[in-house]
């Protein structure tokens, strides 16, 4: 992000926050019901110095690492299989149409029914693995057929083709699937949170609202949606970075 799009966002961001500071402040919009954004804001900065807080974003954060961690472990290797043999891939297509689609949230009841740490990386599993899974097929599509062909010319079998030829050439893809599976993991370990309990950002939240906290509230999902942009942006450079190559080849510049 260079720093002309930083500062416009900076400046949409703080003009947001005026137009509802205005708005609580002329009555427009009931100030019990939604606080004031300075209150919010002040609630906010107060949560970087709250203890209980900070606990239950780490628990948020490992849980969710744990469950993409153990996607990617499982989604990658399903992905290789399946691309490597198109018969095996025709044959579970219509059974990874059927699952793929499950919202997360119709599944959030089955975390009442486990411990919740297991509840909840369960669920961030199963929710995580398919953008890997399908980004993973995209990628192994996407390999010079050129490539394997000259390779097996030369007496290499399958899996040594797999290796130096199409894993290489799906790795973008699979990072931007792990990227957009990690914001995944973190609205499934919030929202399970929300639901069956345990420890972490959603479980804060629920607690803030029980005890008519709305700003503490409001400011703990801020901060989630705070976290979820650095850990997007996080992956994102990472992913540039590494694979300055793909983008070369893509048209869009090695910058």
């Amino acid at each position: 992000m260079n720093t002309g799009t930083a500062l416009r966002g900076a400046l949409g961001i703080a003009g947001f926050l005026l137009v509802a500071e205005a708005l609580g402040r002329t009555g427009v919009v009931d100030p019990y019901a939604v606080p004031l954004a300075s209150s919010v804001l002040s609630g906010a900065f107060g949560l970087l110095l709250d203890g209980e807080f900070l606990a239950g974003v780490g628990d948020t954060l490992s849980s969710a690492a744990a469950g993409l961690l153990l996607a990617t472990a499982a989604a990658v290797p399903s992905g290789l299989v399946l691309g490597t043999f198109p018969r095996a891939e025709r044959a579970v297509r219509p059974l990874v149409e059927f699952l793929r689609p499950i919202p997360s949230v119709a599944l959030l009841p089955l975390a009442l029914f486990a411990l919740a740490d297991q509840g909840k990386i369960a669920l961030i599993v199963y929710t995580s693995y398919w953008s890997v899974l399908i980004n993973t097929l995209y990628g192994l599509r996407d390999v010079d057929p050129l490539a394997k062909e000259t390779l097996q010319s030369f007496g290499f079998g399958r899996y040594a083709v797999v290796r130096r030829v199409s894993l290489p050439s799906a790795a973008p893809f699979i990072a931007t699937g792990v990227r957009i599976s990690a914001s995944v993991a973190l609205i499934v370990a919030v929202s399970v949170e929300l639901v069956a309990g345990g420890d972490g950002i959603g479980t804060f939240v629920s607690d803030a609202a029980a005890g008519n906290r709305r700003d503490l509230m409001i400011a703990a999902t801020a901060w989630t949606g705070v976290i979820g942009l650095l850990v997007n942006s996080v992956l994102s450079g990472a992913e540039r970075r590494a694979f300055r190559w793909h983008r070369t080849q893509a048209g869009e510049g090695a910058a």
